[in-house]
């Protein structure tokens, strides 16, 4: 079981994640100069102002305004979508998928997310236009709630959209025993343990536990049961029953909740100052929609550092629950070098990539801590 990082594949992460980063960041820069532009040319007011002509029902001006907003970027944003998705996990051979697969995922991703979206949408804009002052709070309720459904339905609804999920048959009948056993030591109740093709898209590994309520699940990737021992995933499901154990989801649906009202209440006092400066109705003015993106995209960078350090501490817990629970931190230190190794993961990043980036301890972090482990 003895498991060595492979130097070669960590210079390819070092490269790979540095990439990555650069071509985020010019997603970012090019999302802000295209909705500044739509403020300071006038094209958002022009727009609206157009489509008004045809209609002026706010329930259709909105999907209107924002599909043709929405699908210019989405046009001229395609050749980074399609380097970034495509080309480079190729290679770094990272992608198994051909061009018509990602292709495909590109259009049942916007099938899906474009009803969704429009929904919320007017949703935010209905709060907008009927509670003034208050349309933060309003708005801020109803993410709740949707982040609520989505946890709860995405596993039945969503997911296989895009994996085929089976149960693990009798040639993995005891580890799929081994993993409810372990579920049941957590007190967590699972539907089952199902196994996905994550092969179909590439080649790194994974597992999840996916639900709330009845729907939760134990998930785990073909590359992860093929390439690990029983061992090494029961450590790394362990990991996931941690974040059960010690209530991340609804912690992190709070925490994001929190986050996100003080966001959305900084966003009204910014909007109020767009609309005067940029010539605006009112909040409920479709043709602010650019700036509200602005808005909120530059409160989520500022208070990004914040939440991925959360989410580290919140990691850093599920790791000391797998290790002690288990107590088989030799599995788990080779479970997470083997993840370096296979999922091109960087062991040791700079710590303001840390910083900045990470929502989950350095890999290089959680070797060692299992490495040196003696319990508590």
């Amino acid at each position: 079981m003895n498991v060595i990082l492979d130097p070669e594949r960590q210079k390819q992460a070092k490269q790979y994640a540095r990439l990555r980063r650069r071509l985020w960041l010019v997603d970012i820069l090019f999302s802000a100069l295209y909705a500044v532009a739509w403020l300071s040319f006038g094209w958002a007011v022009a727009l609206r102002d157009w489509l008004s002509t045809f209609t002026g029902n706010p329930w259709l001006l909105v999907p209107l305004f924002v599909a043709i907003f929405g699908g210019i970027y989405l046009v001229v944003d395609l050749p980074l979508g399609y380097y970034g998705g495509f080309v480079l996990p190729h290679r770094f051979d990272q992608s198994n998928q051909t061009f018509r697969d990602w292709i495909s995922d590109q259009l049942k991703g916007l099938a899906l997310g474009a009803p969704l979206g429009l929904l919320l949408l007017e949703l935010l804009y209905l709060a907008l236009r009927l509670t003034g002052d208050l349309w933060w709070l309003w708005a801020a309720g109803g993410m709740l709630l949707f982040s609520v459904l989505l946890s709860n339905l995405a596993p039945v609804l969503i997911m296989p959209l895009f994996n085929k999920y089976v149960p693990l048959g009798d040639e993995h009948r005891e580890l799929a025993d081994r993993l409810l056993e372990l579920a049941r030591r957590a007190n967590t109740k699972v539907k089952g343990v199902f196994k996905f093709d994550m092969s179909k898209r590439t080649s790194a590994a994974n597992a999840a536990l996916t639900g709330i309520g009845n729907t939760r699940r134990i998930v785990l990737g073909d590359t992860l049961i093929d390439e690990f021992s029983p061992d090494e995933i029961e450590t790394v499901l362990a990991h996931e029953l941690g974040h059960h154990v010690h209530r991340d989801i609804p912690f992190l649906i709070a925490f994001g909740t929190l986050s996100t009202t003080l966001g959305l209440y900084l966003a009204s006092l910014a909007l109020n100052w767009a609309i005067g400066y940029f010539g605006f109705t009112g909040p409920a003015d479709v043709a602010a929609f650019p700036a509200l993106g602005l808005i909120l995209g530059a409160y989520g960078l500022l208070t990004m550092p914040i939440e991925n350090a959360v989410s580290r501490w919140r990691e850093g817990l599920a790791d000391d629950y797998a290790l002690q629970v288990t107590g088989k931190r030799e599995a788990f230190a080779s479970a997470f070098t083997r993840l370096a190794n296979q999922n091109l993961g960087e062991v040791d990043p700079e710590k303001w990539v840390v910083f900045l980036f990470h929502s989950h301890p350095p890999l290089g972090e959680r070797i060692a801590k299992a490495n040196t482990w003696k319990g508590v």
